[in-house]
């Protein structure tokens, strides 16, 4: 269905995109997402469930896009505060323990109340606990993100005195009724990681999976495809250009290795590249170095001298992270792998097909300038 009236269409646009980035949107934390969501519920609803085998769910105060089609890889949780780095493995784990321990309630709960729940949870799921300060301060920063994520309130007490002092305590007022929009469909019976990822791609839909797959994903490879699905992307490539544009504002730019989603605002995406900042610049530049070179895969100690040889032209430029040699070649060589345009192989890496657009851009950028 096409809408014709432009505001409409508009604000259409902003709703997709919102919920793209935010499947749970409540009212409080949003409320001008959300009124639009509202607003144009029952058409979001049609194009998500038609085109994306997505579900959408709006109560009073909350919306909800369940995504069954594929399982994002590469859009973690992220802490709340300004440095919005990835969620660690132990404070996924709290974060499970601590949705399980408030699902079926009460709505006001004590921090002490609470850690026993999850002593609980923790007993049923076979994890072990520990009164450290490690575990504490994952604790805290899952309940934060619970907050964050508007399941959950804090009342009184503050919740950071726990991290230093086992004994401090607060209030929560918990949304269960929110906490029990949080899990998709394809946790149901699984006991695994793989599991969830295989129950996500059993494409019933082969459309609506490779459209979910462009939505989430940087760039959708040849080879992540059947011969047949690559056909049948090529033919159809002219209407799912029409749909990422109608509900997106998004471009499709196909090559014979693949397709990648164009964002021309640059803000569906929680980890933008290019970008400012050291780690950014530093891997818009090995980008360059890496494809000029012979070989492919490249061994690591090849990468770290790259780097190590970009420090020392950039060094003033960049901040004290370019000091740590290969702390600054982990986390370059995560924004390469987070946009597919490089992938782990054995010691080294591989650079995939969409790294040599970017290293394009940095030969013409050095033309400019000089």
């Amino acid at each position: 269905m096409t809408v014709d009236r432009p505001q409409t269409a508009l604000e259409l646009r902003a709703a997709a995109r919102h919920l793209a980035m935010h499947p749970l949107v409540v009212s409080e934390q949003d409320p001008d997402a959300f009124r639009l969501i509202r607003r144009h519920a029952q058409q979001l609803d049609r194009w998500f469930t038609q085109r994306f085998g997505c579900r959408l769910q709006i109560s009073a105060d909350s919306a909800r896009l369940f995504k069954s089609a594929v399982v994002a890889k590469r859009r973690p949780l992220r802490t709340v505060g300004d440095s919005r780095r990835p969620l660690n493995q132990r404070e996924y784990t709290m974060l499970a323990l601590s949705l399980a321990a408030v699902a079926s309630g009460p709505s006001v709960v004590s921090l002490s109340e609470l850690i026993d729940e999850i002593r609980t949870a923790a007993i049923d799921a076979g994890v072990s606990l520990s009164d450290g300060a490690s575990d504490r301060r994952a604790l805290v920063t899952a309940l934060k993100w619970m907050i964050g994520a508007g399941l959950a309130e804090e009342m009184h007490e503050r919740l950071d005195g726990y991290v230093a002092d086992a004994e401090a305590d607060a209030v929560l007022r918990v949304r269960p009724d929110r906490v029990a929009l949080v899990s998709l469909p394809a946790l149901a019976s699984c006991e695994t990681p793989e599991q969830v990822l295989d129950r996500s791609d059993q494409r019933q839909s082969t459309r609506a999976w490779m459209r979910s797959m462009l939505l989430e994903e940087p760039v959708l490879y040849r080879s992540d495809l059947s011969e047949a699905q690559w056909a049948e992307l090529r033919r159809r490539l002219r209407d799912e250009a029409d749909i990422f544009d109608e509900m997106f504002g998004l471009r499709l730019e196909a090559r014979a290795e693949g397709v990648a989603v164009i964002d021309p605002d640059g803000g569906l995406s929680d980890r933008r590249f290019p970008a400012g900042g050291t780690v950014s610049q530093a891997a818009l530049l090995l980008l360059d170095r890496l494809v000029s070179m012979e070989q492919n895969p490249v061994e690591r100690p090849a990468v770290v001298e790259v780097v190590a040889g970009l420090v020392d032209v950039h060094r003033k430029h960049w901040s004290q992270k370019a000091d740590d040699t290969e702390r600054l070649t982990d986390e370059v060589l995560d924004v390469l792998f987070d946009h597919r345009l490089a992938e782990p192989d054995g010691d080294g890496i591989r650079l995939l097909p969409a790294a040599w657009r970017y290293a394009v851009e940095v030969r013409i950028e050095q033309l400019t300038l000089l």
